[in-house]
């Protein structure tokens, strides 16, 4: 956003200098309309943000990883009996509206590597996307870990065991979906940052797995938009994975998804129904003036703004066809 500056504090002191000198008025009621102009300019200033988002008394909150059973509207640590023992775990939340006798639709969330500066630890109990995503409501959401090699612990930076990783989602959704009424035709991955490339670099790594998602949604990066280190991070790798997309549909937001679509994608847009959504979490957060110093967040979609109404359209849209 640009927003012009406004000028006003040569003019004054300007203004001020030649009132002192002819001692027409005193220094304390300069000092005052300094102080008056400055606080209308910055108004000015912030004005704009309210088209953005709204007040940020109303965000949502994620709620808090427990070690209680599944129930309604919790967010619970789950350990699958292939790891017992262990420190590997996933989380599961069960909607607000959650009944046993009832079918859900379900997202599968990865999150994003260990980032302080975006209040990202990297840990599977701190993921926030799906949760903004679905606002708690209709949807049972999933956070899959890492896992760490070894097999004992979750990984927060990258893909820990890649195929431990890859594994641990085949067995326990199915599991999940089985246990809480999880619809398995209506499944969509999501992720941030690592986890916008995990979306396909795990959730694609052969047909099987790909064979969960009917659509995927991701939100700063994207698999093949650069090389990183870790091997198959490059872009003819990352094509082979998207190709099991088979024409399905991807919601790829970020503070530059546009770029991915005309530096990337745009020449292969045969591989997914792509749509892109640029989110401008600088404006959104208020940044540096806000609660948050770093843009690369997963928390914009907790705040209602028009970026987040757009979001959920998409998934409505996908869920339920034309109608919605």
């Amino acid at each position: 956003m640009c927003i012009p500056r406004v000028r006003y504090q040569p003019l004054m002191a300007r203004k001020c200098l030649s009132l002192m000198v002819l001692r027409v008025v005193s220094w304390d009621v300069c000092r005052k309309l300094i102080l008056a102009v400055a606080v209308l300019s910055t108004a000015n200033l912030a004005a704009p943000l309210s088209s953005i988002a709204s007040d940020p008394t109303d965000d949502l909150v994620s709620p808090v990883m427990t070690t209680e059973e599944p129930c309604a509207g919790k967010r619970v640590r789950q350990v699958s009996p292939e790891y017992s023992g262990t420190k590997v775990y996933h989380s599961l939340y069960l909607p607000k509206d959650w009944k046993p006798d009832k079918s859900y639709p379900v997202l599968v969330e990865y999150t994003g590597n260990r980032f302080p500066p975006g209040k990202g630890s990297g840990e599977v109990k701190d993921a926030n996307l799906g949760y903004g995503l679905s606002g708690g409501e209709k949807f049972i959401w999933v956070v899959m870990p890492y896992v760490q090699v070894g097999r004992r612990e979750n990984a927060v930076q990258w893909w820990g065991d890649t195929e431990a990783t890859i594994e641990y989602c085949k067995k326990n959704l199915p599991r999940i979906c089985n246990d809480f009424g999880g619809d398995r035709e209506n499944v969509f991955v999501c992720g941030f940052s690592r986890g916008a490339i995990g979306s396909s670099y795990i959730g694609l790594a052969d047909d099987e797995i790909a064979a969960f998602w009917k659509g995927m949604l991701t939100h700063d990066h994207f698999d093949g938009q650069r090389t990183w280190g870790y091997p198959g991070s490059d872009r003819a790798s990352a094509l082979t994975r998207l190709k099991r997309l088979a024409g399905r549909p991807v919601l790829i937001c970020g503070q530059n998804a546009s770029s991915v679509r005309h530096q990337y994608l745009e020449s292969h847009e045969e591989l997914a129904d792509f749509s892109f959504l640029d989110v401008p979490t600088r404006e959104i957060f208020n940044i540096p003036e806000g609660p948050y110093i770093h843009p690369h967040t997963d928390l914009w979609m907790h705040r209602d703004s028009e970026y987040r109404k757009q979001a959920r359209s998409w998934l409505a849209k996908v869920l339920h066809g034309d109608d919605e």
